[in-house]
């Protein structure tokens, strides 16, 4: 059995409260996110005519994620990097926020408020 808690009025909330709660819907409502991290990687391709071969390395992004203890990692485009670059800042600020949100809680835990 599960307890739904009524949501908090605007106005019972604390300035503080009120804007990270905001930036957050603004983060969350129509805008992509993922949870990872971007990794760049410089390699040869084996080609012994290429620029490779005299030191310059070839450039390539990965999403790396570790899930379910297994550590996964996907080559992203460069065509397709900035967005994911987008969405990996934006899982990153929606963790901040919600750390923020958090220890406001907590605080309300330890002078038993709310």
């Amino acid at each position: 059995m599960s307890v739904t808690e009524p949501p908090i009025p605007r106005g019972a909330m604390g300035r503080e409260e009120r804007n990270f709660r905001s930036r957050l819907a603004q983060l969350v409502s129509g805008r992509g996110l993922i949870r990872g991290t971007l990794l760049e990687r410089y390699r040869a391709c084996g080609n012994p005519r290429c620029k490779c071969a005299r030191g310059q390395k070839h450039r390539a992004v990965y999403l790396m994620l570790r899930h379910q203890g297994q550590l996964q990692q996907l080559y992203i485009p460069r065509s397709y990097e900035q967005q994911v670059r987008q969405w990996v800042a934006h899982h990153q600020e929606i963790k901040k926020l919600l750390h923020e949100i958090s220890r406001i809680y907590w605080k309300k835990v330890q002078q038993r408020q709310g």
